[in-house]
């Protein structure tokens, strides 16, 4: 979790550019072709509403229109975010700029009857079908006739974003390289892309006599990043780990990407703050320094000594000099591949769920139980994992998810289990799609007993060994845990997850209820990497929240799912990153598109 809070996006957007083509769309004018235009709309993730996002230019006099304006949109993992798609006939070019939602519904007898124009669609479209999508209704709805001026040709599309990424390429724009470093690649629309690479510079720092902070020992010091922004504040954008009981640390190299340190801008202010660790979080200030992403490339060829410096201090003591110095020991810049890059060729995620079920959630016939099986509304278990599961489901071509329980007694003989199927099939413990998962959830409430202990282990192994067998990039597994309280082996726990950590796997973990997680936070190792047995995880795989502080206050179960998923799911992309550069695993090229039957569009 960042220091800066968690809303707070400390790295730009992966950008992605869409290309629209329609062939054989309808002919709605009486003396020549249809004048096509397609406008594409995003769905608010508070109000549900859909806006206009853009338009394409008008074609006139075709059914097989080839658009040249693209949308260029913001890509967020972890966000639902559904598209629409509208095509239009456009009679009068007068009429473009009124507003054409309205209009649309106008041509129909309901919204409904409209929406089930797109359900055919859905049902031909796979998750990952590497081939352009094209939709054309048999006929034309029945009901009024559409408006004179501008009438609806069929509602395109209506899919999550993920459904779409094989088809797109890398948005062009980005700032031009003017630093040694290596170039971006080019990429033009219309012929295959290759992966698109984007600069990331790998770094190592150290410290040199900083200001002790601890009254019993010397000070725990990190390192915080900052990006300034046009308006004069800042934006995190990266942090270190803490060194224990030093005044002269060194830090373990990093890498961060160049467009989050200085998004794009090498002579933009970056501010480095040096903090003494405290465990109740009140971090002290031991001071800070500035400098730039061109000013840190030149530790390419020489080391860059800085001067640390406590502006409270500089004020109150005349004889102040600096509180330590912090040196660039080195510096490179290498071209890396994008989460997009991978899912593009191809890489699926495997979901798997863990669902505590001890004693403690309280019993789930009492409404007082956080397992509660309310006919008005979704436990906090339930909407925990409808938030997660609904976003991940969309990178996962089989929609097949193994679920699991812990911490219950089975029937008949009263079995103590800390892994069972919440489908009670021992042999094939998936479930079809998230609505699959909450069934059985549901279904394993009602015959199992809620007993105990809370053992993390068992279910994470499990889903290691599974990681395990899989290691050429193809697959990447997330285990959700959703527990209520304190961890009864953190030990093996502890082992499990350093053993998990070179496995290409994540782990999230969603406390419910009003129980204190402090164990939980130990285990994201955001802070402090997890040990065991004197062995470090070797990549921070665990991302913990209390769900408790995504509640809406309205009661807005829709707006607590979406902003749950958001936060918890934010660390997936560079999780998966850090385990295909660990193992020098590039991304597959996307599969070429099958030769379409689909006439070419007529010459003018």
């Amino acid at each position: 979790m960042s220091l800066g809070g968690a809303s707070e996006r400390s790295v730009p957007a992966t950008k992605i550019e869409i290309t629209v083509s329609c062939r054989n769309l309808l002919d709605l004018d009486t003396f020549s072709k249809s004048d096509p235009m397609v406008v594409l709309y995003t769905q608010s993730r508070a109000s549900q509403e859909w806006r206009e996002f853009g338009r394409t230019e008008v074609i006139d006099n075709t059914l097989n229109p080839d658009f040249v304006r693209k949308f260029v949109l913001d890509y967020f993992f972890e966000e639902k975010q559904n598209l629409r798609f509208d095509v239009y006939n456009v009679d009068s070019k007068t009429n473009i700029s009124k507003p054409v939602s309205k209009r649309f519904l106008e041509g129909w007898r309901s919204a409904q009857e409209a929406l089930r124009c797109v359900q055919r669609l859905l049902e031909l479209l796979p998750t990952l079908d590497p081939d352009p999508i094209f939709f054309r209704p048999p006929t034309h709805p029945p009901g009024p006739s559409p408006p004179a001026r501008v009438s609806c040709l069929c509602p395109l599309l209506t899919v999550p974003l993920p459904s779409w990424l094989p088809l797109l390429g890398p948005a062009e724009g980005f700032p031009g390289t003017s630093v040694p470093g290596p170039g971006r690649g080019d990429w033009r629309p219309g012929q295959p892309s290759r992966a698109n690479p984007h600069d990331i510079a790998t770094m190592q720092l150290c410290a040199n006599k900083l200001d002790k902070k601890d009254f019993f020992g010397k000070s725990d010091p990190f390192l915080v990043f900052y990006r300034s922004n046009e308006d004069g504040t800042f934006t995190i954008c990266h942090k270190t780990e803490v060194v224990k009981n030093t005044l002269n640390p060194v830090w373990q190299p990093f890498s961060i990407p160049v467009r989050a340190l200085c998004n794009g801008d090498y002579d933009r202010t970056v501010k480095i703050d040096v903090y003494d660790w405290d465990r109740d979080g009140s971090h002290d200030f031991i001071g800070e320094f500035t400098t730039s992403y061109r000013e840190l490339s030149k530790a390419q060829n020489q080391f860059t000594v800085y001067e640390v410096l406590n502006p409270r201090k500089k004020c109150k003591k005349k004889k102040y000099v600096n509180s330590g110095t912090v040196t660039l020991l080195s510096f490179s810049v290498d071209s890396e591949f994008t989460f997009v890059d991978y899912i593009k060729g191809g890489t699926q995620l495997n979901f798997t769920v863990a669902i505590d079920f001890t004693a403690s959630n309280g019993n789930p016939l009492q409404p007082t139980s956080l397992h509660y099986m309310s006919p008005y509304q979704l436990s906090a278990y339930a909407m925990a994992l409808k938030a997660v599961g609904e976003i991940i489901q969309d990178y996962d071509s089989d929609k097949l998810f193994p679920a699991y329980g812990f911490g219950a007694k089975l029937p008949p003989e009263g079995r103590i289990s800390h892994q069972f199927p919440l489908n009670n099939n021992d042999e094939d413990p998936n479930c079809a799609g998230i609505e699959g998962v909450l069934e059985s959830y549901f279904q394993s409430l009602r015959t199992v007993q809620l007993y105990g202990p809370t053992y993390f282990a068992p279910v994470i192994n499990q889903v290691a060994r599974a990681a395990a067998k899989i290691s050429d990039g193809s697959q990447y597994y997330v285990l959700l845990i959703i527990t209520d309280g304190v961890i009864s082996d953190m030990t093996q726990t502890k082992e499990a997850i350093v053993s998990a950590s070179s496995l290409p796997m994540s782990i999230i973990i969603v406390g419910v209820g009003p129980a204190m997680f402090e164990a939980m936070e130990e285990l994201d190792g955001d802070d402090v990497r997890v040990s065991s047995r004197g062995r470090y995880a070797e990549r921070d795989i665990v991302q913990f929240v209390p769900f408790r502080d995504y509640v809406d206050r309205s009661g807005n179960q829709v707006l607590s799912m979406a902003r749950l998923a958001k936060d918890v799911l934010a660390e997936i992309p560079e999780q998966l990153l850090s385990y295909m550069r660990t193992r020098d695993i590039q991304p597959r090229p996307p599969p070429p598109a099958n030769p379409s039957p689909i006439p070419a569009p007529e010459q003018p």
